[in-house]
């Protein structure tokens, strides 16, 4: 069977599935006089969840952080939404339902209108919606969703993975998650990466079909494979493939002290992209040597109001502390279009990606935009912050973007609160416009920063959540190599540094054409920072250079990616 490999990690055990069975529910008619108790019955099952969910949130927040335990806000949130409640309230009276029956009814039309939507973040609203739905139904009904306690290691089974099952899990004897549904973004995929533990999901209609308990598993959470009763000949393949994996990292964890360089003693920058406080950790046990790119929409997200600038700058300020001198590049906010925020009332776009969003967005919504940039500011003295803004295609928006920029430092000036005068400004550059007027816009800013994903999209005209064109996507493409090159040239012509936070950054086979076009910053998840810095090692600048010059010289995205394979060292 293949998934999508949401946490890395390859184990083999004992499969146990949680019995979803227990919250089916039988939708029946009710007499009228049962109304009035069902609807005191669905109240307090309601008030019980909330109290559950806040005891699963204080101890999902010591184990792996406060900010990952903020996902158990937006189920509470919800449970307080007086539509929601309405609405259940509505189909016991309406529909002569029960409580249980209302609650099931009135979940699944929801979920079906967050499943229906392209957006993965929305698509996530779907997956915390049935969550709680699943958890009043069994209030009510008296079941128990999860076993009390594990008696041995097993790989949790289940149609899909709530966050707040994983929290209620002994997750010490929990080899792997799988799951048929599930994206990689899901927030159950975030936990499990936090604990450390493998994960593939979305494997389909196909896992619970033919899984049973006590099956025999092998999950391998690197490539989304997992193989059901293995026979003898894979079982051995991968008692082997945990053995070199363990080692691998074994291995690579040297990298974590040592400075990154390549052969012939050039210092590279490589560090590492965060979503939130919680990934910090990460970076800094794999040795990423700062923050080249701070994504800062979950500030915005699973709440009910737009952060204050005090809340903002308590969170920059323990980042900045927590890296010491190393550079934290922070992304002002890249929302709306594809990923929504209620209170904010965005409109509904037919293209998102080129549509109301990033500094589009921030320079509209100026009061928004300013209060993140007096929050960075304010923070910028604890630590050596930069700011980054996205979605840039025109020099008016860069020119904009100052403005505001020089204007809340004079309002600091005028509070006398203390910032960095000198810290640095840059952009994004992730689209083809952006891309041409590259020389223009470097006369503006301290750095470039090269976000592959959205730039490969936009210069070839794929859409990257399409499966049916994924193929079409490649950072091997020539057009894409040859725009990176042109960005990093007119970047140094102007005297600023470039980097690049795409993932692209983190792919070993690219390396040589980065290495060799100039990068001077590789930014990338915390996981593949070893990885990057043992290769970097076996480069030296000369020779990087030399094949960057052959690579530009090929045709076909087949050409560069055989090209690279054969050159990978």
């Amino acid at each position: 069977m293949k998934g999508i490999a949401a946490s890395p990690g390859i184990v083999i055990g004992k499969v146990l599935i949680l019995n979803k069975e227990k919250s089916d529910v039988k939708i029946e008619t009710i007499s009228k006089d049962r109304i009035k108790d069902e609807i005191e019955k669905l109240h307090n099952a309601v008030e019980k969840a909330k109290k559950e969910i806040k005891i699963i949130k204080d101890n999902i927040g010591k184990e792996i952080g406060e900010e990952r335990a903020k996902i158990f806000d937006a189920h509470i949130m919800m449970l307080n939404d007086p539509e929601l409640i309405s609405a259940f309230e509505s189909k016991i009276r309406e529909g002569k339902c029960s409580a249980p029956a209302a609650v099931k009814q009135v979940i699944e039309q929801y979920a079906e209108m967050f499943d229906n939507m392209e957006d993965e973040y929305l698509k996530m609203r779907g997956a915390d919606i049935k969550d709680i739905g699943k958890r009043v139904i069994n209030i009510l009904l008296g079941n128990k969703e999860l076993p009390d306690a594990l008696d041995k290691e097993v790989i949790i089974v289940a149609e899909e993975l709530s966050p707040s099952s994983i929290a209620q899990l002994d997750t010490k004897k929990v080899l792997a998650f799988v799951t048929k549904d599930g994206s990689r973004t899901s927030h159950a995929s975030i936990i499990a990466r936090s604990l450390g533990i493998p994960a593939v999901v979305g494997l389909g209609e196909v896992l619970l079909d033919k899984v049973q308990n006590n099956s025999l598993l092998i999950v391998d959470g690197n490539s989304g494979e997992v193989y059901l009763n293995p026979d003898k000949d894979i079982l051995e393949i991968y008692k082997q493939k945990i053995i070199e994996y363990k080692t691998e990292l074994e291995r690579l964890a040297v990298y974590s002290n040592k400075k990154a360089k390549t052969k012939d003693g050039i210092a590279i920058e490589v560090v590492g992209n965060i979503g939130d406080i919680d990934d910090l950790e990460a970076v800094l046990v794999n040795g990423g040597e700062g923050i080249g790119l701070f994504r800062t929409e979950f500030l915005y997200m699973n709440r009910a109001e737009i952060p204050s600038e005090e809340e903002q700058f308590e969170v920059y300020k323990k980042v900045a502390e927590k890296m010491e001198k190393n550079r934290v590049v922070i992304r002002t906010l890249d929302i709306g279009a594809d990923k929504e925020v209620p209170y904010l009332d965005l409109p509904k776009e037919m293209n998102p990606f080129l549509g109301y969003r990033g500094i589009r967005l921030c320079l509209d919504k100026t009061d928004i935009f300013k209060s993140q940039l007096r929050a960075i500011l304010r923070a910028s003295k604890f630590g050596n912050l930069s700011v980054m803004f996205p979605m840039i295609s025109s020099l008016d928006e860069v020119k904009q973007a100052k403005n505001i920029f020089n204007e809340v430092k004079m309002e600091l000036d005028n509070e006398s609160l203390e910032y960095n005068e000198n810290i640095e400004i840059g952009i994004m550059v992730e689209t083809p416009a952006a891309v041409m007027i590259a020389d223009n816009l470097a006369e503006e800013v301290d750095f470039f920063s090269i976000g592959t994903n959205d730039l490969i999209q936009y210069t070839l005209a794929v859409d990257r959540t399409n499966k049916k064109i994924a193929d079409l996507y490649s950072a091997y493409h020539p057009a894409i190599l040859r725009l990176i090159k042109k960005i990093i040239d007119e970047g140094h012509k102007a005297g600023i540094w470039v980097g690049m936070c795409g993932e692209a950054a983190g792919d070993e086979l690219l390396l040589p054409f980065l290495l060799g076009a100039g990068l001077d910053e590789f930014s990338m998840s915390a996981l593949s920072i070893p990885k990057i810095k043992e290769s970097l090692e076996k480069w030296s600048k000369k020779d990087a250079e030399k094949e960057m010059e052959n690579i530009l010289q090929l045709k076909t995205t087949r050409e560069v990616k055989n090209y690279l394979q054969k050159a990978k060292r």
